[in-house]
């Protein structure tokens, strides 16, 4: 009942503030409760000593034939991700000031969807959650957004639903694969993984994988699929940004991860997917790198950053051990959290300075001491600096990626997209530490002032940013969480 809680409250929250509560005591409201019931679950799993396996389960049968309920459950994985989706709503209401009720609305309907993406077990449901969080983050961008908001709210609306319909088609050819007895049912946990001793055609099998892939990648910005995520975030309100970037784009990982990996977990491992998937994570990684090296709005640089830092999740995913997963999992919270932030420091900025362009921020430390901390430690993080929460993961996935290695055969093709990515960690380097020294610390631009906030605004800076640290201090806090989970999805 409670994993059903957490998921409704946000959209009982919504409800309400569209009937006319206030937009912001309630967003918190509803906001806090759910961060305090996710941390109470995560307490209360870690004692029930299932070896990873789903608690808190429940359903209530929608349909018969086929079969579909509204089914919820959790592991270490889900509920990770639940804290991820609790702190960065929680951020987001708590730094929405002076808006209209829409915001929280949005930002409520958001969230909801994804909590219900991330806790229900029903394949039916989970789609429709997301789905649901797409409609107002497409429509807030519309309404609120900047610049050419009403281009790029189409262009994300046109992207993200041809994702969605391969994403369908996937799952369809998906449940059809996996459903027992050739009874359908879309009970995520009641379906079977596919091996060459199932019966069915090899290209079959393999092209259902491909199918999620390209349908999950597109929903995480894997390139070419990319070119949606920049103008959106660039565009996006400052709590859609936050909302999507840093959870509602876990959504496609975390499908990939609980999904087709381990149902199809063969397909996942042939050669023609495994070299495809690597080709498009380095395009990420080092094309999108490139790309992001060469901004000239902070807003851009992070828009873009965000899009090449899903290559290194990929890259664990491409790994397809424990290791490697685990260490994705991590890099999922971590980017989720200290993205987030930076896009809440990048709103922070705009609304005093009235622009984000290089040219026109500089020495902003000197009145801003508090927003050039926060700033760093959110940067530094992002670079994968050790102490803060991206680094463990990023160790994870390359360790992962070589943990086969085996020097009389030589390098994998895996091996040598490691090697070439890790010139992503020298890029990312430049194009932070260049933007971190040229707002805060460059020479002052007459005209522009920027001021530290007041003692409430500075609280979901500090929540956010002491994440990263205690998880960059302690990984094994999540690691050890998640690590179970994977062992009963079958990761090794």
């Amino acid at each position: 009942m409670i994993l059903q809680i957490i998921i409704l409250l946000p959209l009982l929250a919504a409800l309400a503030v569209w009937l006319g509560a206030p937009g912001r005591i309630t967003s918190i409201l509803a906001s806090g409760v759910n961060l305090l019931l996710v941390l109470g679950l995560i307490w209360q799993y870690q004692g029930m000593g299932l070896e990873g396996g789903m608690a808190f389960k429940s359903a209530f049968t929608v349909l018969d034939q086929p079969h579909i309920q509204f089914a919820v459950g959790a592991d270490g994985i889900s509920l990770t991700l639940a804290l991820l989706t609790a702190l960065v709503t929680m951020a987001a209401v708590w730094s929405t000031v002076g808006k209209d009720a829409i915001y929280y609305i949005a930002s409520l309907l958001i969230a909801g969807g994804a909590f219900g993406a991330f806790l229900c077990t029903d394949l039916f449901f989970i789609y429709a959650f997301h789905e649901l969080a797409l409609i107002p983050t497409f429509l807030m961008i519309a309404l609120y957004g900047y610049g050419d908001r009403k281009a790029v709210a189409w262009k994300i609306t046109l992207y993200l639903g041809a994702g969605s319909l391969i994403l369908l088609a996937g799952l369809a050819g998906l449940v059809w694969l996996c459903s027992p007895d050739n009874k359908i049912t879309f009970d995520l946990l009641a379906l079977e993984p596919v091996t060459a001793d199932s019966g069915y055609a090899k290209w079959w099998v393999e092209a259902t994988y491909f199918t999620l892939l390209i349908g999950f990648g597109t929903l995480v910005s894997l390139f070419p699929f990319h070119s949606w995520a920049a103008p959106a975030y660039a565009a996006a309100p400052t709590p859609v940004a936050m909302l999507h970037a840093g959870v509602l784009k876990k959504f496609g990982l975390y499908g990939l991860i609980r999904i087709a990996m381990p149902l199809l977990p063969e397909a996942a491992q042939a050669t023609w997917i495994q070299h495809a998937l690597l080709y498009m994570l380095l395009g990420n990684i080092l094309v999108m790198g490139l790309v992001t090296i060469h901004q000239r709005r902070l807003d851009g640089l992070l828009a873009n950053s965000s899009v090449m830092h899903m290559g290194y999740i990929f890259l664990g995913l491409a790994a397809g051990n424990a290791l490697g997963v685990n260490g994705a999992l991590l890099l999922m919270f971590a980017h989720g959290i200290s993205i987030a932030l930076l896009f809440l420091l990048c709103g922070k900025l705009r609304s005093q300075a009235g622009t984000l362009e290089f040219e026109k921020l500089g020495g902003l430390a000197g009145n801003a001491p508090f927003l050039s901390l926060v700033f760093g430690i959110a940067a530094f993080a992002s670079i994968g600096l050790p102490g803060l929460a991206n680094f463990a993961g990023e160790v994870l996935v390359f360790l992962g990626a070589f943990k086969d290695f085996d020097a009389a055969e030589g390098f994998t093709f895996l091996q040598v997209a490691t090697i070439l990515s890790l010139w992503g960690v020298v890029i990312s380097a430049v194009y932070m530490l260049r933007a971190y020294r040229k707002i805060f610390f460059g020479k002052a631009v007459s005209g522009i002032f920027v001021s530290d906030p007041g003692i409430s605004q500075r609280i979901p800076l500090v929540v956010l940013a002491g994440v990263l640290l205690v998880v960059g201090c302690q990984p094994g806090l999540l690691l050890n969480l998640m690590q179970f989970s994977l062992g009963a999805l079958g990761f090794k």
